[in-house]
């Protein structure tokens, strides 16, 4: 493999994140950042195919293995105290502060400059680069939209802030809504159980449900109820109380079946939003985790979720940044991490093998 000048492509990925930076991207409303991705691409003489919001591109087609690079365009909404504008790109001391910088521009930048390097490679492998939109709320229309395009993967590598520690696995989740029903009354006359009482007896069953899962890898199944709203004025008994219950899933348990079992063991009616949002682990044996070994990166589970909950291949989750700066106020992420990412990625494709 011939020198590469880390630092020319850390120099064209710290300019690309701040004018990805400067521009308005909410889940959804991604269409300037992918018009940025696009001018790159283009700048670079790369053809790209475009769905939507989202845009991605192959080193070339083959019967060879393929491995996909995937990160969001996308942002959360800024909150309110900022020290800077969220959209000023602002550069000091090493650091590039904006909204998305640390999740996930950075990774999405870095991710970039490898494929540019990699894709003129002779790899075993063919390599797909995709920017995908709607990631931070987990919507239909971004990398899940574009799947069935891609065609099989034997790998896919998400860039997320992991402080590029190979996170090898993610929860799943769900959202449902628990809805317990009864007969309204005066509270004066009331005897019996009202759909408050009803709510509040799944609500223990719900705090003490075990499941044969002590062997996960990511941690038993976690149920939390996050809202219960019941009740409309003070002398009546409510005839109806509704709960919004959280689940993380893990391997052993899919999403459908930890849903057939709540519904068997509550006597309240419960309905998930959606159980898209699968639980993520790849076998510690796959190349990319023996040779992440071999090059002294950490494996860990991730806490958060992200796009490897709707990829129904092998997956992996590392990049520049830290996790715990995502979503909050003064995000940032400084140039050493990019030119980290950079080179780790790099150096992750120019040695990855699948025999």
């Amino acid at each position: 493999m011939k020198s590469i000048n880390t630092e020319s492509l850390a120099e064209h990925a710290v300019d690309l994140l701040k004018r990805l930076i400067s521009v308005p991207s909410y889940s959804g409303k991604e269409e300037l950042t992918a018009k940025i991705i696009m001018n790159d691409l283009e700048m670079k003489g790369v053809r790209f195919l475009q769905k939507g919001n989202n845009i991605w591109t192959y080193s070339k087609k083959s019967d060879k293995p393929k491995v996909l690079l995937n990160s969001h365009l996308d942002t959360v909404f800024p909150c309110s105290d900022w020290k800077y504008s969220p959209f000023s790109a602002k550069e000091e001391n090493g650091k590039i502060y904006g909204l998305g910088s640390n999740d996930a521009g950075g990774s999405l930048v870095s991710l970039l400059m490898a494929y540019y390097v990699c894709s003129a490679m002779n790899l075993p492998f063919d390599l797909i680069f995709a920017a995908t939109a709607e990631e931070e709320i987990t919507g239909a229309n971004g990398l899940e939209s574009i799947l069935p395009l891609l065609g099989s993967l034997d790998l896919a590598i998400v860039g997320e802030p992991t402080s590029m520690q190979l996170a090898i696995g993610e929860r799943g989740l769900m959202v449902l809504d628990v809805k317990s029903e009864a007969k309204s009354a005066h509270v004066a006359n009331f005897e019996g159980k009202h759909a408050l009482d009803i709510a509040m007896e799944d609500y223990v069953i719900l705090k003490n449900l075990t499941f044969n899962d002590e062997q996960s890898k990511l941690g038993k199944t976690k149920i939390t109820v996050s809202q219960i709203q019941a009740g409309k004025q003070h002398n009546v008994t409510p005839h109806e109380c509704r709960m919004v219950v959280d689940v993380r899933t893990n391997e052993i348990y899919s999403n459908e079946e930890i849903l057939r079992i709540l519904k068997r063991e509550l006597r309240s009616e419960v309905c998930a939003r959606s159980t898209r949002l699968k639980a993520s682990f790849i076998n510690e044996k796959h190349p990319v985790v023996k040779l992440a070994k071999t090059m002294g990166i950490s494996c860990v589970i991730s806490p958060t979720i992200s796009d490897q909950s709707v990829i129904p291949y092998p997956s992996v989750k590392i990049g520049p940044g830290n996790t715990s700066r995502s979503h909050s106020a003064n995000e940032f992420i400084t140039v050493d991490e990019i030119k980290d990412g950079i080179s780790t990625y790099i150096q992750i494709l120019s040695n990855l093998k699948f025999s």
